[in-house]
């Protein structure tokens, strides 16, 4: 009677006062959960704000454990009223071990829910707490970073840097992707870094990779920054693609390995053998080609190997990484290994986006799922990374920006011969070949085919 009707069991008994409030606080908790799930399910967007904010969270996480220890409470109560003492010793051993297993089941569950609620509240803590930014004309901008592997050198390389232009109403995306050793380039006006180098970035051996270790050996010239580093390759972003750029978030390689692991890997289309290692280090093995399900260890060498390669390969193959993980994490997945990829991502994914904009993202990703992601990439040969035509650039980034939202173009975009969008079939996915051609996921209208 418990199990299905908490407080039942006392009424029959006699202690109607206990019966009463318990019978009570169940309708209160099934009427708010019909009428929660009936709002849920007319608003999903309610869901992800409630699933968001850490207030709600640690409220619901009380609850829960309140109400597995109120049961537990009711199912000693109903043994104790059921007079086991009156019982001969078999009955009373079943009821026992019968009373025990509904209370470590009903208690175990709502507990272990309190704690999944636990783990999604200090994932949430991992974003930002500030005021939520504007789009800039109808689009958001985000400056994803890869940061290079190691202790001592987490936030201090980005070798990885690429910029999400994503709709704010349809979730149309396109990546943007910046080359690490992009040079002579000029940084957003009025900008610290611009009072630093108004000519330029033209320093001896800076690249665009090197203006976070610049600025991370500067700190004086930045104020209260937390994040100096990633705010000077901002500067740098806006100053070279005319974007405006609302968030950032940086994964450390380990991070990123951690995730595709929890997630179960990822299919990718291995076009030409990849090596494991180099980098300074052995070669230790080679991913070969194929359709592949590759883990955590194999996707990251995929997406950063540069032995007998390129960056402008390497920069394909992230974008072919990215593509995979967006088509292949669904709801469901995330669902269902939500424990293990809120472990691999809390303390090794930094963000400046605010927990009152994650629900809108979520939003977007959902929205983006279903459609084409786009990619204009700054390297050669449209662009000479050693001394960039910054005009040509913007208007790569607005075409492919126009091309997306279904403008008419103006022009400015590169040939697709130029580009790469014409590659034979050993290029396409950022090959081992040249770059004399391109590489077809770094400019491409449907990354998916590309890869």
């Amino acid at each position: 009677m418990t199990l299905v009707l908490p407080g039942s069991a006392q009424l029959v008994a006699g202690r109607r006062d206990v019966g009463r409030l318990a019978l009570r606080v169940a309708a209160v908790v099934v009427g708010l959960g019909l009428a929660g799930s009936l709002l849920f399910w007319m608003w999903p967007g309610l869901a992800l704000r409630f699933g968001t904010s850490p207030l709600w969270l640690n409220l619901l996480r009380f609850v829960l454990m309140l109400l597995a220890v109120g049961w537990a409470a009711l199912f000693v109560d109903a043994w104790r009223l059921g007079q086991p003492l009156s019982l001969v010793r078999r009955q009373r051993l079943t009821v026992v071990g019968v009373n025990g297993f509904l209370v470590l089941g009903v208690a175990g569950v709502l507990l272990f829910s309190a704690h999944l609620v636990t783990v999604h509240r200090d994932f949430m803590l991992t974003f930002a707490d500030g005021p939520a930014k504007d789009a800039s004309h109808g689009r958001y901008n985000v400056l994803l970073l890869g940061g290079d592997s190691g202790d001592d050198r987490w936030g201090l390389r980005t070798d990885s840097m690429t910029v999400a232009s994503i709709d704010a109403d349809t979730g149309r995306t396109v990546l943007i992707g910046l080359p690490r050793n992009l040079a002579n380039f000029k940084f957003r006006d009025g900008s610290v870094m611009a009072e630093q180098f108004p000519d330029g970035f033209d320093c001896d051996g800076c690249y665009l990779n090197g203006v976070s270790t610049w600025a991370q050996d500067n700190t004086e010239l930045f104020g209260k920054s937390k994040n100096p580093g990633v705010e000077a390759t901002i500067e740098a972003i806006e100053g070279i693609t005319d974007l405006d750029i609302q968030y950032w978030a940086m994964v450390d390689l380990q991070g990123f390995e951690d995730m595709v692991d929890a997630v179960g890997g990822v299919e990718l289309n291995v076009r030409d053998r990849i090596p494991v290692g180099g980098l300074g280090s052995d070669v230790t093995g080679y991913i070969e080609p194929g359709q592949r399900k590759l883990n955590g260890h194999d996707a990251l060498w995929f997406a950063r190997a540069r032995e007998g390669s390129d960056d402008y390969s390497r920069m394909a193959r992230q974008k072919c990484v990215m593509s995979a993980m967006a088509a292949q994490i669904s709801p469901a997945t995330m669902l269902k290994h939500y424990k293990e990829i809120t472990k691999a991502t809390t303390g090794l994914v930094e963000t400046n986006l605010p927990r009152s904009q994650f629900a809108t993202f979520v939003e977007l990703a959902l929205k983006a799922k279903d459609q084409k992601i786009s990619t204009v990439s700054l390297v050669p040969p449209a662009i000479n990374t050693a001394d960039p035509d910054l005009a040509k650039i913007r208007r790569m980034v607005q075409a492919g920006i126009d091309k997306a939202e279904g403008k008419k173009p103006d022009g400015g975009a590169p040939k697709a011969k130029q580009a790469g969008q014409e590659p034979t079939e050993t290029q396409r996915g950022g090959s081992l070949r040249d770059n004399d051609n391109g590489y077809a996921a770094n400019q491409a209208d449907d990354l998916t085919a590309a890869c």
